[in-house]
């Protein structure tokens, strides 16, 4: 899959801006605040259809305007597609693939998978369990449209089971009945968003530790670990005995929902005992394992979008990344710097087809 064309209007601080891509490596170089990363952002709304920054799509749409569009040409194997993402203030986000619109948004999710590399990243590992399901989530979603649909389901199921709860509470009466006809639904979608999720971590950990291995030159045994509340029980058996704790708290406390990836060296939480270093070896190394499981999975090769990457590692290590990244035929690579010797000196010893824009 690659990018060829990229046309942005009205979004972020961008009025207009096009773009004709190689379909190696691309660089985005200006000064801080020039919004560089924007157009990272613009491509990742092509992969997923939202913000990778977490802003909602009022918020991206430059100030003072009414819309903001992001069109693209991409190029297939055997044929090409425009992908047009609109935004109205006043209206529902459009997605478009070739002038015709999805039912579903996340019917789009998987068509272009992306891989993203930012300063942010760090926050997987200090941030609380949920950052890293949305993360696992993510990746899952752009290799298996049916998990994001059981995915959808059963958070849909859970606040209504949730709602309920907090209504017995205020109202003061309790109805074990209408509880439990979320107990099937709950259960059936959960327990396959489990094994998904499990198969999943299981292949992806090898992954992490050969690229670990490979960027950090280091003896220590990275491990990414899969936890959750149904490997104690089945989820009918949560939910059963979790009743009375539920009504108390008036939120379903056990299932899916309360997943979390544990991030471990030697043994040990990562963000207890690993360097600066050692966690930013680490999170890259997690990222392109999951382009690599993500191609593995789906034959699509993902772009890679790698922001302020010279802030997370010194020039020798960005010089060995591309690299690396260049032999395992990732793909399209998207890269943002604000320095234009440095990024061309490291960028075109590896790469003579790389493009560099000034931004």
């Amino acid at each position: 899959m690659i990018i060829k064309k990229l046309t942005l209007y009205n979004f972020k601080n961008h009025s207009e801006k096009k773009f004709e891509f190689s379909p190696q490596i691309n660089c985005f170089v200006g000064n801080n605040g020039a919004g560089k990363t924007n157009i990272l952002d613009a491509l990742h709304y092509l992969s997923v259809g939202k913000s990778f920054l977490g802003n909602t799509d009022i918020n991206n749409i430059k100030t003072d305007e009414d819309f903001f569009t992001i069109d693209a040409e991409i190029q297939n194997e055997d044929s090409e597609d425009s992908i047009k993402i609109s935004q109205p203030k006043e209206a529902k986000k459009i997605i478009k693939k070739n002038d015709k619109s999805y039912d579903r948004m996340a019917d789009h999710i998987g068509y272009l998978p992306s891989v993203m590399i930012s300063p942010y990243d760090s926050n997987l590992i200090s941030d609380s369990g949920e950052s890293r399901r949305k993360f696992l989530d993510s990746m899952i979603s752009q290799t298996d449209s049916g998990y994001l649909f059981d995915l959808i389901q059963y958070q849909k199921t859970i606040q209504q089971r949730n709602a309920l709860l907090k209504y017995f509470a205020k109202n003061r009466v309790w109805d074990k009945d209408s509880l439990e006809i979320y107990d099937d639904p709950i259960t059936k979608s959960g327990t396959k968003i489990f094994d998904k999720r499990k198969e999943f971590v299981a292949k992806l950990n090898p992954i992490v530790q050969n690229f670990y291995e490979i960027i950090s030159g280091g003896k220590e045994t990275v491990s990414v670990i899969y936890e959750s509340h149904l490997f104690e029980d089945s989820f009918e058996n949560l939910l059963n005995e979790s009743l009375d704790k539920d009504r108390m708290l008036t939120y379903t406390s056990k299932g899916i929902h309360k997943d979390d990836l544990l991030f471990e060296m030697d043994s040990v939480l990562i963000k207890k005992i690993g360097s600066q270093g050692q966690q930013k070896s680490f999170l890259i190394s997690l990222k392109l394992a999951q382009m690599s499981l993500v191609k593995e999975l789906t034959g699509k090769t993902p772009i890679l979008l790698l922001d302020d990457i010279f802030d997370k590692l010194d020039d020798t290590r960005v010089a060995q990344l591309i690299k690396l990244v260049n032999q395992e035929n990732f793909g399209q690579i998207f890269i943002t710097d604000t320095h234009r010797e440095r990024t061309e000196s490291v960028v075109k010893k590896i790469n003579e087809e790389s493009i560099i824009f000034e931004i």
